[in-house]
C-alpha cells in the first residue's frame, strides 16, 4: 500500500474513496494537535501513546494493510473503531533513531576453537565493543543509529570509525583521544562457543571520556538510548555515561540497559554488583543473559519470581536472555518464553548484541509494541533469530545478520516439523481430495476418485506454506 504526504494531507491512494487527514495546527509548534478523518472509514484500536505508532487501515474490499504515518516527527495514534477527532502527540525532531553509548574496540578473536590463549596458532582482528556492535546491528537491519563514545588517536581507532561508518552508523558522536590507545581485548572460544575475556585498557580511550565531549543535539535525538555498565567502572567516563542518560531521558527517549557483566574489568565482584545496579532502576528496558541473572539474584534465572525481583516499578520491558533456549520477557502486564533458534554454534560473541538490535530496531518506530503481547512475541522471536545467526560465524560485527537473513531464518525454523508430519501423513490417511492452488487461496474439494498418495502429500504442503508466517 503506497501512502503519500502533501502539506497538510494524508492520502491512502489504494482505498476505492482515497483517505484524507488534515491536522490542524502546524505540526512544528511542539504542541498537541488535533487529526481530522474525512474519508468514511474504520480504524482498529492501536497504542495511545506511541511515536511513529502504526495506523491500520482497513476498506471495503481490501485485507488488513499496515502502514507507517509520519510528518516531522508526528506520532499518530488511534483509540476507537469509529473515530472522526484524533489527538496527536506532536514532538518536533523525533525519529527512530537508537544511539548506542559506550567502548568501541578491537576484538583478537583466535582461529581455532577450544584452545587457551597461549596455545592459540593466530587470530582474527574483528572490531567489537557490546555498544557499536547493537548499533551496526540496527543499521544493518535497515534501521537508524549512531554511536557516541571515544577511541584512541591511533590506527585502531580510526579503523574502527570507517567499520562503523560502512555499516552506516553515525559517528559524529565519536571522540579521539591523543593520550589514551583504543581498547583490545583477547577472546579465548571454549569448546562449545563461550567465550573468556583478557582486556587491555589501562586506561584506555572509551575509560577517558568526558562530559564536555558529547554531543548533546545528537542525544536529544534519540528516541532509545541503549548502554552497558563497562563505562560505569571508573571516572570520567561514568559522570559522562550519566550525563548522556540524563540528557536522553529529559529529551524523552527510552533508555535500553544492557549490563554485559565483564567480571575482569571490574575491582571486585561486590563493585560490579554495586555499579550495575546503581542505573537499573533508571532503564525503561532491561536485557540481562541468565548468567547475570545468577550473578546479580543468586538465584535461577528460569523462576520467574525470581527474575521479578529485579523488575522495578517504572520498567517497562525485562528480557532475561537463556541462549538457544530462546528469551523470557516481563512487562506490568504481562510475562511469557519465546523460544529460540536453533543454529551450529561457532562463537558466541555478539549474540546478545544481535539480540538486542533486533528487538530495538522494532522498538524504536513501533514502541507500542511492548504494550501488545503477541506483536512483542513476534518482535522477540526476530530478535532470537537475530542472536542465533551471529554464532555461525567467528566475530560480532562481520557476523551480524540483514533483515533478509533473519526473515529466511524464521520462516525456515518452523515448517521442519511440519514437512517430517506430510511425509507421514499420505500413508497414514488415503483421502479422496482433489485441490487446487491459486497465487491468494488454497481451496480443497472431495473428489469422487481417490487421488494418489503423492498429490495429497504436495497438495498439504502447499497448505502449511501458505498458512505459515
Amino acid at each position: 500500500m503506497a501512502c503519500s504526504c502533501v502539506g497538510r494531507l494524508f492520502c491512502n491512494p489504494c482505498n476505492v474513496q482515497p483517505s484524507f487527514r488534515t491536522v490542524s495546527n502546524m505540526v512544528s509548534s511542539g504542541f498537541t494537535s488535533q487529526l481530522r478523518l474525512i474519508s468514511p472509514m474504520k480504524l482498529p484500536s492501536a497504542s495511545s501513546s506511541a511515536l511513529f505508532s502504526l495506523a491500520l487501515l482497513k476498506s471495503s474490499f481490501l485485507p488488513l494493510i499496515t502502514a507507517n504515518f509520519s510528518a516531522q516527527g508526528v506520532g499518530i495514534s488511534v483509540s476507537s473503531f469509529k473515530v472522526h477527532q484524533i489527538t496527536v502527540q506532536v514532538k518536533p525532531g523525533r525519529n527512530d533513531l537508537v544511539v548506542c553509548f559506550g567502548e568501541l574496540l578491537i576484538d583478537f578473536v583466535p582461529t581455532v576453537g577450544g584452545v587457551p590463549l597461549a596455545d592459540a596458532p593466530a587470530f582474527k582482528k574483528a572490531p567489537g565493543g557490546a555498544p557499536a556492535n547493537v548499533a551496526c546491528g540496527i543499521a544493518k537491519l535497515g534501521g537508524n543509529s549512531a554511536f557516541v563514545g571515544k577511541v584512541g588517536d591511533d590506527e585502531f581507532g580510526y579503523m574502527l570509525c570507517d567499520v562503523l561508518k560502512d555499516n552506516k552508523v553515525e559517528t559524529k558522536g565519536i571522540r579521539f583521544d591523543s593520550q589514551a590507545r583504543t581498547a583490545l581485548a583477547f577472546v579465548t572460544l571454549r569448546e562449545d562457543g563461550e567465550r573468556e575475556f583478557m582486556f587491555y585498557r589501562n586506561p584506555s580511550a572509551d575509560m577517558l571520556f568526558e562530559v564536555h565531549e558529547l554531543d548533546t543535539d545528537l542525544l536529544k535525538q534519540a528516541s532509545i538510548l541503549h548502554y552497558g555498565s563497562i563505562s560505569l567502572i571508573t571516572e570520567p567516563s561514568r559522570s559522562t555515561h550519566l550525563e548522556a542518560m540524563r540528557i536522553a531521558k529529559e529529551a524523552g527517549a527510552l533508555l535500553s540497559y544492557d549490563p554485559n557483566l565483564r567480571l575482569a574489568l571490574w575491582p571486585s565482584a561486590a563493585a560490579a554488583k554495586e555499579g550495575i545496579k546503581s542505573i537499573w532502576e533508571r532503564a525503561d528496558i532491561i536485557k540481562v543473559s541468565d548468567e547475570e541473572v545468577v550473578f546479580l539474584t543468586d538465584g535461577d534465572p528460569k523462576d520467574d519470581q525470581n527474575n521479578m525481583k529485579m523488575f522495578h516499578p517504572r520498567c517497562k520491558l525485562m528480557l532475561v536472555t537463556e541462549g538457544g533456549e530462546g528469551c523470557r520477557y516481563y512487562t506490568p502486564k504481562f510475562r511469557g518464553h519465546v523460544n529460540g533458534v536453533k543454529v551450529q554454534v561457532v562463537d558466541t560473541t555478539g549474540a546478545g548484541d544481535a539480540f538486542c538490535a533486533g528487538l530495538l530496531s522494532q522498538l524504536a518506530v513501533v514502541p507500542s509494541i511492548i504494550d501488545d503481547e503477541p506483536k512483542l512475541r513476534n518482535a522477540l522471536t526476530f530478535a532470537n533469530a537475530c542472536g542465533a545467526i551471529t554464532t555461525t560465524e567467528r566475530g560480532a560485527i562481520p557476523a551480524l545478520p540483514d533483515k533478509d537473513t533473519v526473515l529466511r531464518l524464521i520462516r525456515k525454523t518452523p515448517r521442519l516439523f511440519g514437512y517430517l508430519m506430510i511425509c507421514l501423513l499420505p500413508n497414514l490417511f488415503p483421502v479422496p481430495v482433489k485441490y487446487s492452488i491459486s497465487t491468494k487461496r488454497v481451496s480443497c474439494k472431495v473428489a469422487t476418485a481417490i487421488c494418489k498418495r503423492w498429490s495429497i502429500y504436495f497438495g498439504l504442503v502447499d497448505l502449511i506454506i501458505y498458512f505459515l508466517p
